[in-house]
Parts: structure tokens; sequence; C-alpha cells
């Protein structure tokens, strides 16, 4: 029988997610898999479908916690896809197990690797001297900056606050500990500042088919000014961001958040009748966007079709309508 527990640290994971104590799409996937290893070495399964079943379990929680992150149903799926593989070929639980871990080891591995290979392939498109502009807080982004900064071109950077929750400050923490010229902004005054700008270069926490970017809330409107003013907009994702949902029509999930990141209750409760909205991802159009870089390369956004294709291949279309809807799913005994 599957166990009835999912384990402890795997729950404060997840609460973690959720709480985006854990944030940042390549960590978020990383932690979810490093979730479903624990759940492997601790489940006390005794044949291959019951550990598949503690897996299934476990993806279901972890699924449920930020669904506009496509990197981490992606790294549930590569553990899953091949979690599945080994149960249907291997009779041994132990050896399940093992291929499960594996999995994890290799994703975890892979993606940390990306963000280096994004950092060398997008430095040698920033020119010495170039101005450039961030929004949030993305590891591929930052990868590239810092690449381009150590191969030797003195560039500098406007960095946008990001708010409501302020990730843009990690990002200028992150350039000022290399020595890189940072300029912090608020989100609005990014068409003030365009004038100044060479290039705008963000990440994305989600690629959808046709090469749309689902990026932190704002994202659309600092690209379509950069758009208006001939500046080219660079966007670093690894594939496991592009999102094979899109690939038959889903549209990715857009997170909404509590209001308390916008106003605080007390003065909430003065205004009884202010609606508050608080959605922290928008999508800009392809059109918007010049350069997607990736780990594979450089692509355009009418690339990411093809992307997608090459990766998510190996994935079936019933483990595809299976991992979507572990979400919906009903907990059967």
């Amino acid at each position: 029988m599957p166990s009835t527990e999912i384990p402890a640290e795997v729950r404060q994971i997840a609460d973690d997610i959720r709480g985006m104590r854990i944030r940042g799409a390549g960590e978020l996937a990383r932690s979810a898999v490093r979730a479903l290893m624990i759940e492997c070495k601790e489940s006390s399964a005794k044949n291959p479908q019951d550990l598949y079943d503690d897996l299934r379990k476990t993806a279901r929680v972890l699924l449920e916690t930020r669904p506009t992150a496509v990197s981490l149903p992606n790294g549930i799926r590569y553990v899953m896809h091949r979690a599945n593989q080994a149960r249907q070929q291997i009779q041994d639980v132990e050896q399940v197990r093992m291929a499960c871990i594996k999995a994890g080891e290799e994703f975890i591995a892979n993606s940390k690797t990306a963000i280096e290979r994004i950092g060398e392939i997008g430095a040698r498109r920033i020119q010495d001297g170039d101005v450039l502009l961030t929004h949030c807080n993305s590891s591929a982004a930052i990868s590239i900056i810092k690449t381009a900064w150590k191969s030797g071109k003195r560039i500098s950077v406007y960095a946008t606050e990001t708010r409501p929750r302020f990730q843009g400050r990690l990002t200028a923490s992150a350039l000022l500990q290399e020595g890189i010229p940072v300029t912090m902004i608020i989100d609005s005054a990014a068409r003030f500042f365009m004038k100044e700008i060479n290039k705008l270069a963000i990440g994305a926490d989600a690629v959808t088919a046709n090469g749309a970017i689902v990026n932190k809330i704002g994202t659309s409107m600092i690209a379509l000014a950069a758009k208006e003013s001939n500046v080219r907009t660079f966007v670093a994702a690894e594939t496991y961001k592009f999102s094979p949902e899109t690939m038959i029509g889903e549209v990715v999930a857009i997170e909404r958040r509590s209001t308390d990141e916008v106003i605080s209750q007390s003065e909430l409760s003065k205004l009884p009748k202010l609606e508050v909205r608080n959605p922290s991802f928008d999508v800009t159009p392809p059109e918007y966007v010049d350069l997607i870089i990736t780990e594979r390369g450089i692509i355009p956004p009418q690339g990411a079709i093809l992307v997608l294709q090459e990766v998510m291949g190996a994935i079936t279309p019933e483990e595809l309508e299976e991992y979507r809807t572990f979400t919906l799913a009903e907990e059967v005994d």
C-alpha cells in the first residue's frame, strides 16, 4: 500500500514555495525535485506501483503551490517521467527508487549548468559600454550580466525595484557584489529612462509555444516601452521553463497573491469599499521580444515551439495529461 503521510520535510518545502521563502523559477524547480527525492527515499512502499503512487501524491501537493511557475511542474515531469518508465520496466522497488533519485540529481545538476551556459551565450550579445535594464530577480539574466562584466565589458545596469515584493533589490545586491554599477528605479520610471538604455535583459517564469513570455508583473509594459524606443529585448530562459501545455491550447495560469503585499490590513480597513487585485505575473507578446537565450542556444520567439517539441518529445500525451491534471484529480484511497 502507498504511504498515507507525506514527509514533514516535503510539506515544509511546499510551504516555503507557497510563502515565497523559496523564490526564483530555477530554485522552485530544484526544490520541488528535491522534495520528490525525499519522498522517494523515505517512502515505505514495497513495490514499484506503491512507490509511484507516493510520488504522485507528493507531486500533487507541490503542483498546488505556485500555479504560474512552469519550471516547477516541468521539474516534476522530468522526475515522474523517468520514475514511470522505471516502474513499467523494473520489478524491484529499490531499483525504481534509485532511478528516481538519479533523475532528480540529473535535473538539479543540469539546471545549474543551464544558468552558466546561458550566461556564456548571452554575454556575447552584450557590447562594451552597454547600459542594460533588468526587471525582477532572474538568475539567468544576472548570469548574462555578470559574465559580460567578467569578460571585461564595462557595462552598467538599471534595476527596477519590482514591486510589491521588491525582488529588484536582490538583483541590485548580486550585481553590486561583482562591482557592476547599478542604478535602482521605481517600476513606473522605466519608460522615462528608456532613452538611456541599450538593451533590456530579463528572465521568464514561463515561455509559451508561440514565444510569449510570462514574467513578473510589469514586464509587458517595460517591454512595450523598449519596443517603442527601439531597444532590443533579450529574454534569458532555461528550456525547462517552456510550457508544454500551451502546445495543446492551454494557457498559463496567472497567480493572484495576497492583498497584504499591496496594502496592510489596517490601511485597508480604513477603505472598506476598496477592491485590491494583485496579479504576480503578466504576459509579454512575442512581438516585443527580440531573442530568447537558452542553454541550447539563441532562438527567436517563433522558435519556442521547436524547443518544446525537442525537449518534451519524450513525454507521451497520456503522461502530459496525467501531470496536467494532478492538481485537479481527487485523492483515491
